[in-house]
């Protein structure tokens, strides 16, 4: 077998909700980090995983399930620069979703406007994927997105945390980062600190999502560390997602409801839930 075979092999379909939630989410909770897929749509050469094809009425029907009101649809690495399959999905539910696109540095003004009248509302930065645009792009980018009032996201390699706080406050635009920067959680201290530095530089925001990006589950004593550790120090620069339907993995599929469970277990306060699932995502991503 090939390493591009190796690369594109097939993910493990998400698990369908086992049970109801222990807690309900808050209502008007949003889910900023999903994908979408479609049976027919081509997907790029080389590419790092296959996907299952996870259309948005699966997710929807999650949603309901889960208790999830709005979305935020982030292009996978598989589409390239083609955001066709993730614009169909918008222009079905306009008003419940907004995207984050990948593009080319060179996009026309026209096109621009045209995604962002589709409900664009950032560009993605993808450094651990084939076909993802890297770091030397990103101020590029800002400053061609910047004027429609967009974020700039970010899912990158542990080690350009560090990298990603200088560069954010050049960026004139919200800096969002994926999956708790897939960061090193041994030690908790360390990792927290450099976190928080890229919270404390420029217009910065975490997703607390996919935990087991960093070999771990919310509940795991690191992750929770981190987590409420995030939580006390920078409330209002947090974002919950729920990687659905969680690519790029092959073994050991989470549970949905446990990932959710085990989140608002650690973040215990009304006051603090509403911030994160509700005001923050919908300041950031549904204002216009």
């Amino acid at each position: 077998m090939t390493t591009e075979a190796v690369e594109a092999a097939l993910c493990l379909p998400p698990l369908p909700m086992s049970r109801a939630l222990r807690e309900r989410l808050p209502d008007g909770s949003v889910d900023c980090h999903l994908h979408v897929f479609r049976d027919g749509a081509p997907l790029a050469t080389p590419r790092s995983y296959t996907p299952q094809m996870m259309t948005l009425a699966d997710w929807r029907a999650f949603a309901e399930a889960a208790g999830i009101a709005r979305g935020v649809l982030v292009q996978p690495s598989v589409y390239g620069f083609d955001n066709q399959v993730m614009l169909e999905a918008l222009a079905e539910t306009p008003g419940q979703l907004r995207g984050i696109a990948v593009i080319d540095p060179e996009t026309p003004d026209a096109e621009l406007e045209r995604l962002h009248a589709g409900g664009v509302r950032g560009v993605r930065c993808n450094t651990r994927n084939l076909g993802g645009l890297g770091f030397d792009l990103a101020t590029t980018l800002a400053r061609r997105i910047a004027p429609l009032g967009w974020s700039l996201q970010f899912q990158v390699l542990s080690e350009q945390v560090d990298a990603l706080a200088e560069l954010a406050p050049t960026l004139g635009l919200p800096v969002v980062l994926d999956h708790l920067g897939f960061i090193d959680v041994e030690p908790p201290d360390v990792a927290l600190r450099r976190l928080r530095a890229l919270l404390d530089a420029g217009d910065s925001y975490v997703k607390l999502s996919a935990p087991y990006r960093v070999g771990s589950a919310f509940g795991a004593p690191a992750v929770a560390t981190i987590t409420k550790g995030l939580a006390a120090s920078h409330p209002e620069r947090l974002l919950w997602g729920t990687d659905w339907p969680h690519t790029e993995l092959w073994s050991n599929m989470p549970d949905d409801a446990d990932l959710i469970d085990d989140l608002l277990a650690l973040l215990g306060d009304g006051e603090l839930r509403r911030q994160i699932f509700v005001e923050t995502p919908n300041r950031l991503f549904f204002q216009s």
